[in-house]
């Protein structure tokens, strides 16, 4: 495996088995990483990696600010949502690994999209694979499809723990796994998205963990709507910290709509 940082320089010689990124490394940052259990195995700046899923590697983008406490897997949305929930969390403490779930080819194939136990079983492996490289505590963030790829890999992995699903599909995960999910999930979806809104209370029923349905009023897609987008930041980021124990809690957004 190769990989470079974010700006350009590759890292030196090979990968170990299993996907490690091996060669020389800047020293273990000073701070409370230092004394939070493990040092991280991976560098502290910005790398493009190849995160091993069985005999695939998935493309990923892979941030750990120095003093990071826990990392956030983020499958949501376009670039620049993913570059603003991103920032955002990073901005909050938290390491970030954005990671694209199929590879192009098969994501012209519109089916693949919606092959929810395919994307959980890559999520699930790169969750394992991230807290093994960091030692850190791993939550998930993700939208459309992917938010019941996100619940199906937590009722699988017990690295993952917490999940964030906005302007999600999470009722298409199996009622078996959602019943089984052990860790605290949030759902966002907008107040103009009845359809959206009636899927992710379906999915909240079948959930026994720690969980919130919050609704962002006057949005029908609010990961996408302006200024509804900062809310769904600032309740992913508080979420993801909050349950991770992670760096600075986000403010809480203007009262939206919730459900217990």
């Amino acid at each position: 495996m190769r990989a470079r940082n974010m700006t350009g320089d590759r890292l030196t010689p090979q990968a170990e088995p299993g996907g490690h990124l091996v060669g020389r490394r800047p020293a273990p940052p000073a701070g409370p990483l230092a004394t939070a259990g493990p040092a991280p195995r991976l560098p502290s700046r910005g790398y493009a990696v190849e995160v091993p899923a069985g005999a695939l590697r998935l493309a990923g983008a892979l941030e750990v600010p120095v003093g990071a406490r826990a990392m956030a897997v983020l499958t949501t949305g376009s670039g620049r949502h993913r570059r603003e929930m991103s920032a955002a969390l990073r901005r909050a403490g938290l390491g970030t690994l954005v990671l694209e779930l199929l590879h192009p080819a098969e994501s012209a194939v519109g089916h693949n999209a919606f092959d929810i136990v395919l994307l959980a079983r890559r999520l699930g492996a790169a969750c394992d694979w991230l807290h093994g490289e960091t030692g850190l505590p791993v939550g998930c963030a993700a939208t459309g499809t992917r938010a019941a790829a996100a619940l199906e890999a937590a009722a699988g992995h017990d690295t993952v723990r917490a999940v964030v699903c906005l302007s999600g599909r999470p009722e298409l995960a199996r009622p078996s796994s959602l019943d089984r999910v052990p860790v605290p999930v949030l759902l966002v979806t907008g107040g103009r998205g009845t359809r959206l809104l009636g899927r992710n209370r379906l999915a909240a029923d079948w959930l026994r963990c720690p969980h919130r349905v919050v609704e962002i009023p006057d949005a029908a897609d609010p990961v996408f709507s302006g200024d509804a987008a900062c809310r769904v930041l600032a309740l992913a980021t508080g979420w993801l910290t909050g349950h991770l124990g992670g760096g600075t809690t986000a403010p809480a957004p203007p009262a939206p709509r919730t459900w217990t």
